[in-house]
């Protein structure tokens, strides 16, 4: 016997026909079960009949008779799949998200972009990228395959919803595109014939960061609007990560460029006078900090060369962009760099009048080579005073003192004469130094009185050995520990008698 529902179910169920030959071939299967040893009748069975998914429950009697109850369950299936989806799509969105935001290059975020595409979304994947000139940079990805990097010489427009995609126009439904007109470079080698296509923006920060376009093979389902709809949604995370990629690649490279003109230069040999500094930041992560030295050669060959050594109030980058106000006015004061004072007038007329509130402390070298030795002016505008180090290891302090500038409005300094035999050398330092923190017990200052002890037993080195002894026991005395940043540089009077000097650059030609 069979219920009503049964009866509109499956009507062939007639009195008198035989169960297994009227009802599909999963329940007949579960049916002939009931009859072996191992039956189990509390073990429901699934199944569809006639496009809607039923759960099976058999009842068996005591004379060997089977009822079955069936309970369309195709709604709570459809929940059930839909769950399941939208678990594999978060965790896919989630996966996706942490790859593309564990990298800010942006060649490695196309490349993880088109593979998670090809992966999980298409047959084949592009990301293409604004166009630079004439080319547009694609990234290309076969399922299973590696991202292929490529510039093809394409005109957007000519690809239905690739122009918009790339100014960030709303994608067009993937029905409205033809995928016979894809051209040649949309389609990887021994992909076959294209079946449809999905072109969607990736959005960025403001403007669009390029476009994702995927493929499907002819045989295989179409894109459907949930798909499309999913794959812009992965498109926004792949969009944001390759904006700011694109975003901190500029500014990387608007940084290195900055960088390099704050950076202290090398220095060399100048017109017979030996020149080396050195530079380190306070944090070991920066290049640039408060602490800055320049050597300006002289225009005329036999004029003296300026050196200038100086320490801005505080470091990192707030005081770098001060240490290059600095030296690009000290700079543009060349002109008048016989007089040291008029120099530090003017520096300090320029800082006190700037919307900085910063100070700095200064020093000003003239050096000129005379017959064998060096000839000095030097002066201090509230900085450490230069140490000459003299042949027989006697460490001098030179007589300059001075005001600090940018603070008041009046700085005034005292310029001194030194003169250096062959062999001999000036030491300018910042108290980056003698201030420097560390030793046995790490709290105790590298000092003054140190530094010149330092300098004594480098009595007779080249300028070069100078600077990297005294790095080397700073670096040694602060170890691990915060320091200021520190600078050096050292003016020598060589052992040699300059002969000529080659494009003003080289050490030129010299004789003992």
């Amino acid at each position: 016997m069979r219920s009503d529902a049964a009866d509109g179910l499956l009507p062939a169920a007639l009195p008198g026909t035989v169960f297994t030959d009227v009802v599909p071939a999963w329940l007949s299967a579960a049916h002939d079960a009931l009859k072996g040893p191992a039956r189990d009748a509390d073990t429901p069975v699934s199944g569809a009949i006639s496009g809607r998914s039923f759960e099976a429950h058999s009842s068996v009697h005591s004379d060997g008779s089977v009822v079955w109850w069936l309970i369309d369950d195709t709604d709570h299936r459809l929940v059930r799949e839909a769950l399941r989806m939208e678990r594999e799509r978060t965790e896919f969105l989630a996966k996706t998200s942490n790859l593309l935001l564990s990298s800010l290059n942006l060649e490695r975020c196309m490349d993880v972009t088109a593979q998670l595409a090809a992966e999980y979304l298409a047959d084949a994947a592009f990301v293409v990228a604004p166009t630079r000139g004439k080319q547009l940079p694609v990234v290309s990805c076969l399922r299973g395959a590696d991202p292929v990097r490529s510039r093809e010489s394409a005109d957007p427009d000519d690809v239905p919803g690739l122009g918009e995609a790339l100014r960030g126009f709303p994608p067009v439904p993937s029905r409205w595109i033809d995928p016979s007109v894809a051209p040649d470079w949309m389609v990887p080698e021994g992909f076959g014939s294209v079946g449809s296509i999905v072109i969607t923006p990736l959005p960025g920060h403001g403007v669009a960061a390029g476009a994702l376009v995927l493929l499907r093979r002819s045989g295989t389902a179409a894109f459907t609007d949930g798909e499309e709809v999913f794959a812009r949604l992965f498109a926004t995370r792949a969009g944001a990560a390759m904006s700011a990629a694109r975003l901190y690649a500029e500014q990387t490279s608007i940084t290195e460029v900055l960088m390099r003109e704050l950076l202290p230069p090398s220095l060399h040999q100048i017109s017979g006078v030996d020149f080396s500094g050195g530079y380190r930041p306070s944090e070991d992560h920066e290049r640039i900090g408060g602490d800055f030295y320049d050597v300006h050669p002289a225009a005329v060959e036999g004029e003296a060369s300026l050196v200038a050594l100086g320490d801005v109030c505080g470091k990192g980058l707030e005081a770098a962009v001060l240490t290059g106000k600095i030296r690009n006015t000290l700079h543009a004061l060349l002109p008048m760099a016989d007089d040291h004072q008029q120099m530090i007038s003017l520096l300090n007329t320029a800082l006190v009048n700037s919307h900085h509130t910063r100070f700095a402390t200064l020093v000003l070298a003239s050096a000129v080579r005379e017959g064998s030795g060096v000839n000095l002016r030097l002066t201090s505008a509230g900085h450490p005073p230069p140490l000459i180090v003299r042949t027989n290891g006697e460490v001098e302090e030179a007589p300059t003192r001075g005001t600090l500038v940018g603070a008041i409005p009046e700085a005034r300094a005292r310029t001194a004469a030194v003169s250096l035999a062959p062999g001999e050398s000036c030491v300018l330092y910042t108290d980056g130094i003698t201030e420097a923190k560390g030793g046995p017990l790490g709290g105790t200052e590298f000092g003054e009185e140190r530094l010149q002890r330092v300098l004594a037993e480098c009595a007779g080195m080249p300028s070069e050995g100078i600077v990297e002894r005294v790095q080397m026991l700073a670096s040694q005395w602060v170890g691990k520990g915060r320091h200021d940043d520190m600078a050096v540089v050292v003016i020598s009077a060589p052992r040699t008698q300059h002969l000529s000097a080659v494009n003003g650059h080289t050490r030129g030609r010299y004789t003992s």
